[in-house]
């Protein structure tokens, strides 16, 4: 009887969770991210006080202080102390405390609806500094005169001192003003830039009425309406943007003098500190010549062109110059040597020296001590995965690792560069807020997420690499199902992206997978991702390998990575699916038609499928002009290829796709018709380039039964 009982109890010790904690699975919202539960912990609102060692948080409705130096917290005021000051000069209230930008630790600002106000912790006055109209679009705050730059329609305005200024009146439609151009690349992010004191402000303006109109169609109506964008496709006409400047004190509008072609890319648009100049980087339409140029603002006139960049593929300007606090030198960053690194130039164009090199990339320039001493960054001299902590001195090029230990870390300098706040993930740390000094000294832990999925049955991630055909690491991450079984046979998918300017598999809680994907391994698939060559954080030859001949060495890639998935004893080679979305859509069906038979399903979405119906920008950098590069036009165009198609594939596109326009699909399917070949198809009504909001969890539902169902 006593053995018995001591192995019962064996038993029982061993298998707790089975006997008394049974762990949740995921549910499609979980999968969706509707569940915020499932999300690592953050601290919302984080913000230095000025140049001060003060830094502050909020927590539920309460704004908390500390010093970097102590862990001590305190609560500086709630949003009842707001309110109760907001209620002396507005009728409404706040329902949330806002985000606060500190001028000093007394005084600071934050926008609430269409006003920005004013708050002094010290006498708990609130004050109106500055409105502007609720329809107002693309706001910029500048923070020293509480200016704020705006667009209605295509014009831009400002408000500034009571009065609403507007600054263009241009009444064609195909006119804009104020924001952002050529769709976004280049680093472009916005179409106002304020200069360092608030005197003026720059803006681009964009003429796009040589460009031809695509339809896009709003079905809401009960007549459907038609809803007409610019979309310059490669190789057609592109827009033409100049650079304005509007002088706050007198009202008056010129323009920098930048030159032909009109058809050019004006980028990285910086102000010089004492804002008598203008800097742009300008960049020919092949993108393989720019140009760093000084601009006189009062003249417009070009002042000196401080250094060229050639590159026989292309040049890809991103950052704005980084002025040092001596207003005489900057840092500039380039690939110019292969990988991504930091220069320091004066403003004569003078080169004083390269400040980082060798194997490896800067992600991030964090920003320069009050006294030039240092610039710290972000970089992978670690691991193409990582991105690490490091400082350089500016006057030897020492360079320093800083960072706690290895892993993705999002950092925010204090003003004063004493001091940093570390936001920090690995694949074993969902999240973990610090405050260090600048020389990499540990002063407090903030917070410290919890794995937000400890009681949930969530498949086994691993990271390590294969060899590409050249020898080449390529980095691969998979998902084994929940109580995998080695001796089983499982069914395999494929998640691709494989272009430019992504990384799916990183040094990040998760390894950078989304929840979607763990959702699918908890479904009874080995989940397997590979960064093809293409794709991003490995240097320029690693990017560059797939230019003008889009789908060709990715495939290679991607296939490298199914040999060795077909290799593994617990993966049936019967049962691999792929799927991706964008860049990811035209890889799974590249895929599909060019190693036809190596996967039994696809699934994808907003796929590319002919790049001369892509945009200008992207298009032509990654693949030239169609009339310039026919072969690799035509080799790329999963039209040519369709009749090859073996397997179930599923497309999906949104019907108001404004980035991979709805005619890539549907071209396909054409040609899928004319080949005899049965696919399915499926849109979401409305929807962009991606699908969000409730539509997600559908979306979701209907990818993962799909493979449920055919694999």
């Amino acid at each position: 009887m006593k053995k018995h009982g001591l192995i019962l109890l064996f038993i029982t010790l061993l298998l707790p969770s089975a006997a008394f904690a049974q762990l949740k699975k995921l549910t499609i919202e979980d999968a969706s991210y509707m569940n915020r539960d499932l999300m690592p912990e953050s601290v919302r609102g984080l913000a230095w006080m000025g140049e001060t060692p003060y830094f502050t948080y909020l927590e539920d409705n309460d704004m908390m202080v500390s010093k970097a130096t102590s862990d001590k917290h305190d609560k500086l005021f709630g949003l009842g102390e707001i309110n109760a000051s907001l209620a002396k000069v507005e009728a409404d209230t706040l329902r949330r405390m806002p985000s606060f930008t500190w001028i000093d630790d007394k005084t600071g600002y934050f926008t609430a609806g269409h006003k920005v106000y004013l708050y002094n912790i010290s006498s708990k006055q609130l004050r109106e500094l500055n409105s502007f109209p609720e329809e107002a679009s693309n706001t910029d705050l500048q923070p020293n005169t509480f200016a704020v730059a705006y667009t209605m329609g295509n014009n831009l305005h400002v408000a500034f001192e009571g009065r609403q200024v507007q600054v263009t009146n241009d009444k064609d439609p195909g006119i804009v003003n104020g924001q952002t151009v050529h769709r976004n690349e280049f680093g472009i992010s916005g179409g106002t830039f304020w200069s360092p004191r608030g005197n003026y402000l720059a803006f681009y303006r964009k003429d796009e009425r040589m460009v031809t109109d695509y339809p896009l169609v709003d079905i809401d109506a009960r007549i459907a309406e038609l809803d007409n964008i610019k979309y310059p496709m490669a190789g057609m006409a592109s827009h033409e943007v100049t650079l304005g400047i509007y002088d706050v004190s007198s009202g008056r509008v010129s323009f920098i003098n930048t030159g032909e072609p009109a058809d050019q890319y004006l980028t990285c648009v910086t102000w010089d500190p004492g804002e008598q100049y203008v800097y742009i980087a300008v960049l020919n339409r092949g993108q393989d010549h720019m140009k760093l140029n000084k601009y006189d603002i009062r003249s417009g006139a070009l002042v000196k062109t401080l250094f060229e960049e050639r590159n026989e593929k292309y040049v890809e300007p991103e950052d704005r110059l980084a002025f040092l606090n001596d207003g005489d030198h900057f840092i500039w960053i380039s690939e110019r040597d292969g990988y991504r690194h930091l220069y320091l130039y004066n403003t004569d164009g003078e080169f004083v020296r390269q400040l980082t090199s060798g194997d490896w990339v800067v992600r991030d320039l964090l920003g320069v001590d009050p006294k030039d001493k240092y610039a710290w960054f972000t970089a992978t001299a670690e691991s193409p995965l990582n991105a690490d902590i490091f400082s350089v001195e500016l006057k030897s090029g020492e360079i320093r690792s800083i960072s706690e230990k290895p892993g993705t870390h999002s950092v925010t300098l204090n003003r004063n560069g004493k001091y940093y706040i570390d936001v920090f993930s690995d694949t074993l740390t969902p999240r973990e807020y610090a405050v260090f000094t600048t020389g990499g000294k540990l002063l407090q832990k903030l917070r410290i997420s919890g794995d937000p999925l400890e009681d949930y049955e969530i498949g086994r991630m691993s990271v390590f690499t294969i060899k590409a055909e050249d020898g080449t690491d390529l980095y691969c991450r998979m998902i084994t199902p929940p109580g995998f079984d080695p001796s089983a046979k499982y069914p395999a998918i494929v998640y691709v992206y494989g272009g430019p300017h992504a990384q799916l598999v990183t040094n990040t809680w998760m390894g950078g997978a989304s929840m979607f994907l763990y959702y699918l391994a908890q479904e009874g698939f080995v989940v397997f991702t590979l960064d093809n060559r293409g794709s991003a954080n490995r240097g320029l030859d690693f990017e560059q390998a797939v230019h003008r001949k889009l789908g060709t060495l990715e495939v290679a890639d991607q296939a490298r990575g199914v040999e060795y998935l077909s290799d593994l004893p617990y993966i049936d080679p019967d049962r691999i699916g792929v799927h991706g979305w964008s860049y990811g859509g035209f890889m799974t069906i590249s895929l599909m038609l060019k190693k036809p038979g190596l996967f039994k399903v696809g699934v994808c979405g907003g796929p590319v499928t002919d790049w001369k119906y892509y945009e200008v920008m992207y298009g032509e950098r990654y693949m030239d002009t169609p009339e310039s590069n026919p072969e690799g036009y035509e080799e790329a165009s999963l039209l040519n290829h369709a009749g090859r198609l073996d397997g179930d594939l599923l497309i999906i596109h949104g019907t108001s796709d404004p980035v991979v326009v709805w005619q890539h699909s549907l071209a396909l399917i054409k040609k899928f018709i004319q080949e005899g070949k049965q696919v399915d198809y499926f849109v979401y009504p409305g929807h962009g380039h991606g699908v969000g909001g409730r539509d997600r969890v559908h979306l979701n539902a209907k990818m993962a039964k799909y493979f449920v169902d055919h694999l």
